[in-house]
This record gives C-alpha cells, structure tokens and sequence, in this order.
C-alpha cells in the first residue's frame, strides 16, 4: 500500500511542505536617540503593518521597538526639528549593509552602526523646510 495515496498521509505531508516554506521569523529592536545639541526631536516611525506614531524625543533620550522581520520587512523614520526635516530606512530585510540596531541623530543627519560589524552607516543631512 503506498503511503502517499492515504488521505490522512496526503493531508499531513502538504501541510509540512507549507510550514517549511513560511518565512523565519528574527526579532529585531531597533533605537532611535537624539544626540541633538538641545533640540526636541519628532520621530515618526512605521512600516507597511506597524505604524507607531509621531513621538516626541527629548535631547539624550531614545525610542525603541522590537518586531518580528520576515523577508521584505521594512521600517522607516520620518524626523523633524524646528524646520528642518529628515526621512531614512531604519530597517531593511533585503539590504543588510544598511541596518543598524541604534541609530543616533545628530546635527550633521543620522548615523548608525552596521549591524554586521562593517563600520558606521551615514544617511545623510537635514532638509530645511521654508
């Protein structure tokens, strides 16, 4: 009697191929901190799934959330002080060589360190807004 043909067997084997083939889930934390020279920072972080509101970021302190990344999971920060402005990836699962853990936000833009070791990320300056 060949196993495959039983239905119970059928059913059991589809649903292992299933399972193995849904992405692995990493949890992550990510920390965003002013490291501004007296400024209150707006931060407004989100993914596609996750949005996590406009919060504001009182100099020397930091935010952080945790989340479960599959592939194709991305986060990103919109930042605001006075009238200047600054958008950034903080969080790519395709691109590795741009992901930080904690990224700091300074005069000059925000930079982070790679996650894999490889130095500092910058990812670049501020935008005046008029």
């Amino acid at each position: 009697m060949n196993i495959i043909n039983q239905p119970a067997n059928y059913f059991t084997m589809v649903l292992i191929i299933i399972m193995m083939a849904r992405p692995a889930v990493q949890e992550e934390r990510i920390h965003v901190a002013n490291k501004l020279s007296s400024k209150i920072l707006i931060a407004h972080c989100h993914s596609k799934d996750d949005d996590l509101g406009a919060r504001a970021i009182p100099l020397g302190e930091e935010i952080s959330w945790k989340f479960g990344a599959t592939a194709g999971t991305l986060f990103w920060c919109n930042l605001a002080v006075e009238d200047k402005r600054l958008s950034f990836v903080s969080y790519d699962s395709w691109d590795a060589s741009k992901d930080s853990e904690y990224w700091d936000v300074r005069e000059d833009g925000v930079h982070g360190t790679r996650m894999d070791g490889g130095g500092e990320i910058y990812v670049g300056g501020w935008r005046q807004i008029y």
